[in-house]
């Protein structure tokens, strides 16, 4: 049984004041990989340093100018990983190294040992501040807990005096989503006091989602909440640590974004404890989505894929937002279409701004292709094939033909799943192009008889086979395509009428092959199919389309 009242609601916060609804996202915030440290303890394989010296040199190269490292105090891997970095100087001079450490003075001595030779770094100290941590975990009063953190920013500020770089003190209140906010502001103040905190020397105050526990609307009214009662706000800098347990980081962030938070930590794809962290990405990717600068170099989403998952040992889903395999892909046959709608008609006016269904962003401005956009199985539609047909193909099929070549396409689907554009192209090769039995078109030649008395301007002497019997044909039209039909409605006893012919180029140059459609009809029947030829002259392509709808109408009266 599903025991629903084991669980306590998590109380909301009375803020009949609340302003950020009525915000919108306008700039980037200080973006903080914490995948060094936060995802990287996550992982069922940890990164040996190798592997983080690869993830860090990407992470710069991504823009990241605060990249929060490990826990050195706490591990020789770690220790000796950053070491690494200072010795082989792999940290520019603009990125900030984060290392995370206890309020323990032992800890923060080890850490001020690993962070020598950084120009600028920032040493984020914590302690766990919620009810259920302080009554479960520590059995400690509020003053006990709040003099935990004290004594931690006065062991930073002992050990700082030995430091040559630039000093950034961060506090964590971890547990913050669980912790009443006024003793919440209190602690963080005493930290700010604690350490002289002003406009010229501002402290970096986290306020984590250690654990989601509320809607994102909840944290958005904590973080507003908590910069509203700030006394001095200039001297904070307010940043946010969302998780994801009840799958709503992003939007958590988000909306904290708009409560007025300045600073962002999170990692690539979600990456962390549990249900991962907020995903940086896919933030960034939201705002690029909108026309707001992420001030990240995101534009090669597979490239950051290849190493995370290399690194992380860990697979990006297929759907994942904007990086998953199957994201700018369509089955649905009415999305498909209108994906094909779209991008002719994007194409045709000639438009900067991107506007196409189903398609947030054009998949190229993040390194990925149009040839992934769609994709074939039983539940397609007509436009999808047509859509396939001419990306991959060039092919430009008639409307008339859609729904024609997509139930031969469906009637394969349905049988053996998804089916590629090779594949597609074989059968229509198989259904179209290669249709020449029991009429199979050798030659022809034509001759303008337009100045002479017959009753059609064109002659064409017409060479076929008939099931592997060569035969020739002297035959008047109005056009080659209308004296080919006159020879084969003799030679077949049919009664043919075309419907529909249409024709194009599928290469450019000289030596371009063209196509060429005809819509034909069994008078007698009502039967109606398409022919397809393909040749580098056009009047030959347009004889083959005919013969290929000819075969066709035979196939199928069989």
């Amino acid at each position: 049984m599903l025991n629903y009242k084991r669980y306590k609601r998590v109380p909301v916060i009375e803020n009949k004041g609340r302003e950020w609804p009525d915000h919108e996202i306008e700039k980037a915030p200080v973006w903080c990989s914490v995948d060094l440290r936060d995802g990287n303890q996550a992982l069922i394989e940890p990164m040996v340093v190798s592997e983080k010296i690869e993830y860090f040199k990407m992470l710069v190269k991504l823009g990241f100018k605060e990249i929060e490292v490990g826990f050195p105090s706490a591990s020789g891997i770690e220790y000796d990983f950053l070491r690494q970095l200072v010795e082989r100087d792999l940290i520019p001079d603009d990125v900030a190294v984060q290392v995370l450490v206890q309020c323990r003075e032992h800890l923060i001595r080890r850490t001020f040992e690993s962070i020598q030779g950084t120009k600028k770094a920032i040493v984020h100290i914590y302690n766990s501040t919620s009810t259920l941590q302080r009554d479960v975990v520590f059995g400690k009063s509020m003053e006990e807990i709040k003099q935990i953190a004290l004594d931690g920013v006065r062991y930073t500020k002992k050990y700082s005096k030995d430091y040559d770089g630039e000093l950034i003190l961060e506090y964590s209140p971890e547990s913050f989503t669980g912790t009443e906010l006024p003793y919440a502001l209190e602690i963080c103040e005493a930290v700010l006091d604690e350490w002289g905190a002003d406009s010229e020397h501002k402290v970096i105050i986290n306020l984590p989602a250690t654990v989601e526990m509320t809607m994102p609307n909840v944290y958005a009214d904590q973080i507003e909440w908590m910069i509203n009662n700030f006394k001095d706000r200039d001297r904070v800098i307010v940043s946010i640590h969302p998780h994801n347990d009840r799958g709503t980081a992003v939007a958590a962030a988000e909306c904290a974004m708009l409560a007025g938070c300045d600073r962002v930590e999170g990692t690539l794809f979600g990456n962390g404890e549990r249900t991962g962290n907020a995903d940086i990405l896919n933030i960034a990717y939201n705002m690029f989505s909108q026309g707001i600068d992420p001030e990240l170099n995101i534009e090669n989403v597979n490239e950051i894929i290849k190493i995370y998952e290399s690194s992380n040992k860990m697979e990006v889903g297929l759907r994942h937002p904007y990086a998953g395999k199957l994201v700018f892909t369509a089955f649905s046959g009415s999305h498909q279409d209108a994906i094909n709608k779209g991008v002719k008609a994007l194409k045709k006016s000639g438009r900067e701004d991107w506007e196409v269904p189903y398609l947030p962003i054009d998949p190229s401005d993040v390194g990925r292709e149009y040839e992934p956009i769609v994709r074939i199985n039983s539940q397609s539609g007509k436009g999808g094939v047509a859509f396939v047909m001419d990306t991959y193909f060039g092919y430009k099929l008639p409307k008339s033909m859609h729904k024609e070549f997509a139930d031969v396409i469906q009637e394969l689907s349905e049988k053996q799943g998804e089916i590629s554009p090779d594949l597609i192209l074989e059968k229509f090769n198989q259904s179209y192009i290669n249709q020449k039995e029991p009429y199979h078109y050798r030659k022809a030649s034509i001759e303008d008889v337009s100045d002479t008395k017959e009753e059609f301007d064109t002659k064409v002497t017409l060479t076929y086979s008939v099931n592997g019997n060569d035969k020739t044909a002297e035959v008047y039209g109005n056009g080659p395509i209308d004296a080919v039909n006159r020879a084969l409605q003799e030679e077949t006893g049919l009664l043919l009428k075309i419907l529909d012919y249409s024709e194009h180029a599928l290469q450019s140059g000289a030596n371009a092959q063209a196509a060429a459609y005809i819509q034909l009809m069994n008078q007698k029947t009502r039967e109606v199919t398409h022919g397809v030829g393909i040749s580098s002259n056009i009047t030959r392509a347009s004889i083959r389309a005919v013969f290929s709808a000819i075969n066709r109408l035979v196939s199928a009266s069989k």
